[in-house]
């Protein structure tokens, strides 16, 4: 019997514009409706980023709420992540939305180089915007970029700084960050099995290799992200025309592994998330 793989849709991110692709969602009312879109198509855990009305991100926790809750609405059972990204803000904002109790949300547990600058995660800030997720009830979801960011997360679950079963999601092919090589992967794979036996993982390819990405997950017995945010295109020579094209993709290539789409519920059992209210 095929085994669910839970589709993540990263919808907007912080960089992609429309002069990029005019299908990439800005307000939110257009992330609303991609994220619609891309969840009839199959996706079950929506990423989110919220934007100013000029395109440039930010952690304003008013957008996030409105976003929350038109996916809510129209996504039901939609497992809803913020992202507390470093782009979006500095220090203690970019965990202004947390409060909000969304489903999950982003943690990066260590800092790497990004194309033009340093992805800055403080020991202290990665302390707080944990504990702020303990509190509040949020499950992160632990952004890899490198293999001490795995180890980083496995020590914090064991004092619980963390409460697992952990999920990760392996970034790869970030300029400057962990390029996208299959030993290094099989390597994530394998450590994390030892050091988490019971966590869940993703894994996210940036631009052309996000359908590697998603192969390598398929085949490995892993979960998929895609969406605007990491990959504006379906080929070199061709615009995604939405959020929901890429999730298709995805889900086009499921069969190939014996795997299928995971279920709304079955997204929440695999992430030991409540049911939907």
């Amino acid at each position: 019997m095929a085994t669910p793989c839970i589709i993540t849709v990263a919808i907007t991110g912080s960089l992609p514009q429309k002069s990029d692709n005019p299908a990439v969602p800005i307000t939110v009312s257009e992330q609303i409706e991609s994220t619609q879109a891309a969840f009839e198509a199959g996706a079950t855990l929506a990423h989110c980023h919220v934007r100013k009305d000029d395109g440039s991100p930010t952690s304003d926790p008013e957008r996030f709420a409105a976003l929350t809750e038109g996916l809510r609405k129209h996504c039901p059972g939609m497992v809803v992540q913020l992202s507390t990204g470093g782009r979006s803000g500095t220090g203690r904002e970019r965990g202004g939305m947390i409060p909000l109790r969304p489903d999950m949300a982003s943690l990066s547990t260590g800092s790497c180089n990004f194309p033009t600058r340093v992805y800055e995660n403080s020991p202290e800030l990665v302390d707080w915007l944990a504990s702020e997720m303990l509190a509040y009830g949020v499950k992160p979801e632990i952004e890899v970029f490198d293999v001490s960011m795995l180890f980083q997360a496995a020590a914090m679950a064991a004092d619980g700084r963390i409460k697992g079963p952990l999920h990760v999601q392996f970034v790869m092919g970030v300029k400057n960050a962990m390029p996208v090589d299959k030993e290094v992967f099989d390597f994530y794979i394998a450590t994390l099995k030892r050091l988490a036996p019971d966590a869940t993982w993703t894994g996210a390819g940036i631009g052309r290799n996000q359908i590697v990405l998603n192969e390598w997950s398929l085949a490995a017995g892993g979960h998929c992200r895609t969406g605007l945010e990491d990959n504006v295109r379906m080929d070199r020579n061709t615009l995604a025309p939405s959020n929901a094209a890429l999730v298709e993709r995805v889900v086009s290539l499921c069969d190939r592994y014996d795997r299928r789409p995971a279920t709304v519920a079955e997204t929440r059992e695999l992430l030991k998330l409540p049911a939907a209210a």
